[in-house]
């Protein structure tokens, strides 16, 4: 019966030997895929002095294309005023064991208008058109949920999206459960009665049967800018959150301290680790979490970016804000953005409980010398950072988010964070648009270097400088990709 068994299965596969699904079959695997020749970048300009609508531009970053650093085409939304910001994919490495599967849609949540917009990417990868628009009010209505952000495809053939908030704007953490073939929402995927205060990204590990989701603030306080009359009032994020993925039940949290605002999460690339890394943005710290013994989760403060004290400032002290986080798919080095301080840094985590700083340079941010911010007290450098300029451009903003390519030799970055916190921090970002940098990255010993020759300026759009923010590879990158 066992041999009849393995010959019906070696019958049923001899069609399609060597067939697979989307991405690869492992992070090493990864490792070794072709290199990236065009970036897709959401571009906002919520704002900003153009009342035009978001769009999603194509980025050539081939060195050997006469386009290099270019935008080489722009996918306007139909609306104006979403806020785009995180994307994902309706498959990815997750499902590549189904070859019936093709990473063809990307999908653009709108972070203020809660629509979710799907993209077809497939038919023409350097010229991506809108397959479908999801209203906010279908996303109201049957999931009572609003303010989407991560998206992430499921092995099940599904899309999960977390959520910020209510339709009202009050903080809750939720998750839309999309259908990957026909876009339909399907309803919450959460179950029972508990439910977190907050939202933001999560990463799931199916191995640990585990996800954990994070939490940035209360979405109508967000909304306009940072207020400092809101820390210490409960608006502000200070959980990791437990959830118990089979079951879909909210089980744990973890307390990582008062308006710490955990963001970006990330598990360690290998699908049997138990452990990963979170950004604090406020609190400026990175955490690392893992399973315990006894078989629930805990985390522990790892790296500290001292604050700065400062005259000129919003306040007295200038924090890191660590605003976005990634891992090497060799799961060798973390990255971090920090948006105020400008720098971007990198980190051998070997020791995954005594990350050690390999590699930092220095992108824009608020300390520049000669700005309107003067450092009184600091504990790390000897004195203020130069300007940042490249090819004869003072970059305004500082770095946020990253995205590094497979080979783990090239770190792009972008300035902008969101809209709102733009306006208020980086004046300057709002009337002179973002810009993308691509730094060198030394994977042997560590160290990162800009690559001068690497500029996309989107303050020169045509319709007006633009916010350009998270980036994503057509055939998948260290942020979006997760194996089971």
């Amino acid at each position: 019966c066992i041999a009849q068994g393995l010959l019906g299965l070696v019958l049923l596969h001899a069609g399609t030997c060597g067939a697979h699904g989307p991405g690869f079959a492992s992070p090493l695997d990864a490792m070794k895929g072709p290199r990236e020749e065009i970036v897709y970048v959401p571009c906002i300009y919520r704002n900003t002095a153009s009342k035009k609508p978001d769009f999603l531009a194509t980025v050539d970053v081939n060195p050997e294309s006469p386009h290099y650093c270019q935008v080489i085409h722009r996918l306007p939304m139909p609306n104006v005023g979403d806020e785009l910001h995180h994307s994902g994919w309706n498959a990815c490495s997750s499902c590549f064991g189904d070859s019936t599967k093709a990473r063809n849609r990307l999908v653009l949540p709108a972070l203020i208008s809660s629509r979710i917009y799907v993209v077809d990417v497939g038919t023409d990868q350097r010229a991506p058109r809108l397959h479908k628009v999801i209203n906010a009010e279908d996303v109201f209505w049957k999931c009572n949920l609003g303010y989407p952000h991560t998206s992430h495809c499921l092995g099940s053939g599904e899309i999960m999206i977390s959520t910020l908030g209510d339709p009202a704007g009050r903080g809750k953490g939720g998750f839309i459960l999309l259908d990957a073939e026909t876009f339909e929402i399907k309803g919450n995927w959460e179950r029972g009665d508990k439910t977190p205060p907050m939202g933001y990204d999560f990463w799931y590990q199916p191995r640990h049967n585990v996800m954990i989701s994070t939490e940035w603030g209360v979405p109508r306080c967000l909304g306009y800018g940072f207020d400092p009359n809101d820390l210490k009032k409960g608006r502000y994020g200070r959980r990791l959150n437990v959830w118990d993925w089979s079951s879909h039940e909210y089980v744990q949290a973890i307390d990582v301290g008062e308006d710490a605002a955990p963001l970006e999460i990330r598990f360690l690339h290998d699908p049997a680790a138990a452990q990963g890394y979170v950004g604090c943005t406020i609190s400026s710290a990175i955490h690392r979490f893992y399973k315990t013994q006894q078989g629930d989760w805990a985390a522990e403060k790892v790296i500290q970016v001292p604050s700065k004290k400062v005259q000129g400032w919003l306040l007295p002290e200038m924090p890191g804000f660590i605003t976005d986080i990634l891992l090497s798919l060799d799961d060798k080095f973390l990255y971090f953005s920090n948006w105020l301080h400008g720098d971007v840094r990198q980190y051998d985590i070997s020791d995954r409980r005594r990350p050690r700083l390999v590699g930092q340079v220095f992108v824009g941010g608020s300390i520049s010398r000669g700005g309107p911010v003067t450092v009184c007290e600091d504990q790390e450098l000897q004195e203020q950072p130069e300007p940042f300029v490249i090819q004869g451009k003072k970059v305004p903003g500082g770095p946020q988010m990253l995205q590094l390519s497979l080979d783990g030799k090239r770190l792009y970055v972008t300035t902008s964070l969101y809209s709102a916190w733009d306006k208020q921090f980086y004046p300057e970002l709002i009337r002179e648009g973002s810009v993308m940098l691509q730094l060198d990255v030394d994977t042997e010993r560590g160290g990162l270097r800009v690559n001068e020759r690497f500029l996309v300026d989107f303050g020169q759009e045509p319709e007006g400088p633009c916010l350009a923010h998270e980036m994503r590879y057509p055939g998948g990158d260290c942020t979006s990709d997760i194996w089971l």
